[in-house]
């Protein structure tokens, strides 16, 4: 990343909290408020951003027979930015957003003189007065998957915790699990710090997965998935554990301020108690990272389509299903309900095919003289009632100057779940409230600064 686009990224992605509510003569924050960012140029081609896709998706698929800490940012043009405090004194580090990881971790380095180093590429340990190891006998070492061939010496004193975890494509990154102080900007100015959070602190890093262009520059991930490790948990529990997110339109110029709330999204502004729709999160006992959701029926325009409710059900092994995921761009969604949903949109758009097709979608549409065409619009009815009903832009992707495409794809194999993607998302903020296991969603407030 250039250094211009740097300086850019780190003046936009100041950060914010609400001012603190007094209980019992202790500071109690409500919430903070993180801008997010997406780094351009969105993506090269359509056939680029399905290729990163894909291969997140096989990543995701992947970790079910794995431990739970794998981190599913595999890859992905479509991903958003955090700005990350680090240590003492705080160092600034941009990492990935994913919902769809529950460690955290950061690109570490050892050195001693690291005048040589790029500022902000790494996390320079040494530098840091509150930087903490976890020894490999703690519990909490448990947590993390470890490197072969490393047995953990109980009688030192200083062993250290050390992981080791893979990525589909053979990406890997290891290093020491530790402890340390996270600082956020409160809008005050003054810092609010959190101690004796657990990371991953990677001193070593290889595969096109997490060092090539697809991770864009970040120097680590920023996992909220239901684990115990992730910054959703860790921090959640003084924040009534809820964290939400509101994701816009990354295309448009100037970008809309996208932005990740840890805390109450009514308090932060975002939404208000009356705007939020709720459906149940459910829990996949042999895939616990994920936010499953239940979708009952989906409905092109009035018309609800004939797909059996036992396609998107989560079978008796843990298969199938339907997970909400930052970090994947499009959205898949099982073979029998796709077919069915591509088969009625073709039915009802009356628009031209283009005269070549866009490798890797079913459905083009040439919309020349007619920039603004009206689309038939997609709803999906989730468990218990609520309806999540996108505008056409979520699911119609430009993919050439005149030329738009339905942007979902299929899941084929009966074993894999389907995924709401962030385009999908945006302009809606969605709230994960874990104590309640709800997922609330509005199109109230979420482009708010």
């Amino acid at each position: 990343m250039g250094a211009q686009l740097l300086s850019l990224l780190l003046s936009l992605l100041s950060l914010a909290s609400a001012a603190a509510a007094v209980a019992g003569g202790e500071s109690t924050f409500q919430y903070l408020k993180l801008p997010l960012l997406h780094n351009r140029p969105f993506p090269p081609t359509p056939s680029q951003l399905l290729s990163s896709d894909s291969t997140r998706l096989i990543s995701l698929h992947s970790r079910r027979a794995q431990l739970p800490v794998t981190s599913g940012s595999s890859s992905g043009t479509g991903q958003y930015f955090v700005e990350f405090h680090l240590g003492t004194p705080p160092q600034r580090l941009l990492l990935v957003a994913d919902t769809g990881s529950d460690l955290v971790w950061v690109t570490c380095s050892a050195c001693r003189n690291c005048s040589s180093r790029v500022p902000h590429s790494a996390f320079l340990a040494r530098h840091s007065a509150s930087f903490a190891p976890v020894h490999c006998y703690d519990e909490k070492c448990k947590l993390v998957p470890h490197p072969r061939r490393v047995p953990c010496n109980r009688t030192r004193l200083h062993s250290p915790c050390r992981y080791e975890y893979f990525y589909s494509d053979g990406s890997v990154t290891s290093g020491f699990f530790a402890a340390e102080t996270t600082a956020f900007n409160a809008s005050s100015g003054l810092p609010v710090r959190f101690k004796n959070v657990k990371f991953g602190c990677g001193f070593r890093a290889s595969g096109p997965s997490i060092t090539g262009p697809s991770f864009n520059g970040a120097q680590g991930v920023l996992g909220l998935g239901r684990g115990p490790i992730s910054l959703a948990t860790q921090l959640g529990r003084r924040f009534g554990n809820k964290f939400s997110y509101c994701l816009m339109d990354y295309t448009l110029a100037p970008t809309p301020r996208s932005y990740l709330v840890i805390g109450d999204s009514q308090s932060a502004g975002a939404t208000n108690g009356s705007g939020l729709s709720f459906t149940p999160l459910i829990h996949n006992s042999f895939s616990p990272t994920f936010y499953y959701i239940g979708i009952e029926s989906v409905a092109i325009e009035d018309t609800k389509l004939p797909i059996s409710p036992s396609v998107w059900a989560i079978d008796e092994l843990g298969n199938g299903g339907t997970v909400m995921d930052s970090g994947t761009t499009l959205t898949f969604l099982a073979q029998p309900a796709y077919t069915r949903i591509v088969n009625e949109f073709k039915r009802r758009v009356k628009l031209p095919q283009p005269a070549e097709l866009t490798p890797g979608f079913d459905l083009c549409i040439n919309v020349s003289g007619n920039p603004n065409p009206i689309l038939p619009k997609m709803s999906f009815r989730f468990t218990g009632g609520s309806v999540f009903a996108p505008p056409t832009g979520n699911y119609f992707l430009d993919t050439a100057p005149d030329i738009k495409c339905l942007a979902l794809q299929p899941v084929v194999s009966p074993a894999a779940f389907s995924v709401i993607g962030n385009l999908m998302q945006q302009g809606f903020t969605f709230q994960f409230d874990r104590d309640q296991s709800l997922l609330g969603f509005s199109r109230h407030g979420c482009s708010q600064p």
